[in-house]
């Protein structure tokens, strides 16, 4: 047979002359120091910061330059001289270049650390805020476990048929996947199948979400395929959506979650701002007497109402509004209010609405570090933050979500 002979290393650029900048270079050679909240790794050149996807503490890397700001770099690896202690081979080779499994590289008890040690440091840094050491941490399968997702297609002129699946990292390059071991098993097998049932009019987007009793749904609508309403049970709540709808996405972490957000208060009033279906709305009502779900989705609105009724929760009303719009008019004296913005946080309306008419309690729900630390640096002038926890909802990438409870009135002075 033939010998398995490994490809020739590229010869390496000569090595940057003393004193240069990064705006001299167009590949370095650097040494990865740690993951930063997002999972990039870490690294410097002349002390200046150099973002790198992919790589893991401790590596010896060789990384082209791809953007240069003034006070900070990206790169992407060129070649690993030298792999850290932590890093071992792709389970999922194929779904290396997506960013859906930016950090599969790193064993799974690995990543979970590491990513809680920098949310950690971003809110020490730029929220001010010390987060105890002995913080409650909860993981569920680290496979296996999303309920959702969202693929690409696009024609194979090879073939004439139509190829699906993920957006390399930073492009709009598909990489075809016939699986996705991070999908629950009835998503991966609609993943497998779908190509099969698109022509040359496929959409160039299709969302798939999963319920229960492997029941799965796709949108926009394609034949042969299931379309429309599942469901998927948290607790005692039937909770039904559309693959259009925001939904949590970890199926084993739905129940710790909601748990660990609604927890056992109660009172007179409560207020669930970005609302989605009803996650939190729901569980709420069983604890306070009347419940405002705030989602400005229509789509969202329509199940959240659509699960008050079947749920039986006569006691919670649905806005379909935006949330800034909302705001404006919160009443004073509420109980509770919890929060669960996108990536970018809380708008400057919303934060201000808090400050000037605090509820009793306030839990925030976080998928973004940065834009919680911001938040909560101007929220503890009239919170005290009382318990943080991470919930490592989205195993094999670098997004690690934050509950923090906060109580009014003992802030900062």
């Amino acid at each position: 047979g033939k010998a398995n002979l490994a490809p020739p290393a590229p010869t390496p650029p000569p090595p940057p002359p003393p004193g240069a900048r990064l705006i001299d270079v167009t590949e370095i050679e650097t040494r990865i120091e740690k993951l930063v909240a997002g999972g990039d790794g870490l690294a410097r050149f002349q002390g200046v910061p150099v973002f790198i996807p992919r790589s893991a503490p401790g590596d010896l890397v060789r990384a082209r330059i791809v953007e240069r700001k003034p006070d900070y770099g990206r790169a992407e690896i060129v070649q690993i001289l030298e792999p850290g202690p932590d890093r071992r081979p792709d389970p999922v080779p194929e779904l290396s270049r997506s960013s859906i499994c930016d950090l599969q590289h790193l064993e799974d008890d690995v990543q979970t650390r590491l990513k809680v040690q920098a949310v950690r440091e971003t809110l020490e840094h730029l929220g001010h805020v010390m987060v105890p050491p002995d913080v409650e941490i909860i993981k569920g399968e680290p496979w296996g476990y999303r309920l959702r997702t969202q693929v690409h297609t696009e024609a194979d002129p090879a073939t004439g048929g139509i190829r699906v699946g993920y957006h390399a990292r930073g492009t709009n390059d598909l990489i075809a996947v016939s699986r996705c071991p991070l999908l629950v098993p009835e998503l991966e097998e609609l993943l497998r199948e779908l190509p099969a049932h698109l022509g040359e009019t496929a959409p160039p987007r299709i969302d798939l979400a999963a319920g229960d009793g492997g029941a799965v749904t796709v949108s926009p609508v394609v034949e042969g395929l299931p379309h429309g309403e599942v469901s998927t049970r948290v607790g005692e709540i039937t909770y039904a959506y559309d693959a259009r709808c925001f939904f949590q996405a970890h199926r084993g972490l739905l129940p710790r979650l909601v748990e660990v957000t609604v927890g056992s208060w109660t009172g007179e009033t409560a207020v669930d701002l970005y609302a989605g279906v009803g996650l939190f709305s729901l569980p709420l009502a069983r604890r306070y007497a009347q419940v405002t779900a705030v989602e400005s989705d229509q789509i969202g609105s329509r199940y959240a109402r659509l699960n008050v009724r079947r749920n039986h929760a006569a006691n919670v009303e649905v806005v379909n509004q935006v949330v800034e719009s909302w705001v404006r008019k919160m009443p004073e004296g509420l109980d509770r209010v919890i929060v669960d913005p996108p990536r970018g946080g809380l708008s400057r309306d919303v934060r201000n609405a808090l400050m000037d008419r605090p509820p009793q309690r306030l839990t925030y729900v976080s998928c973004h570090p940065a834009a919680l630390a911001r938040d909560l640096r101007t929220l503890q002038k009239v919170y005290r933050i009382e318990s943080f926890v991470f919930f490592d909802l989205f195993p094999q990438t670098g997004h690690m979500e934050t509950v923090v409870q906060m109580v009014r009135g003992t802030g900062e002075p």
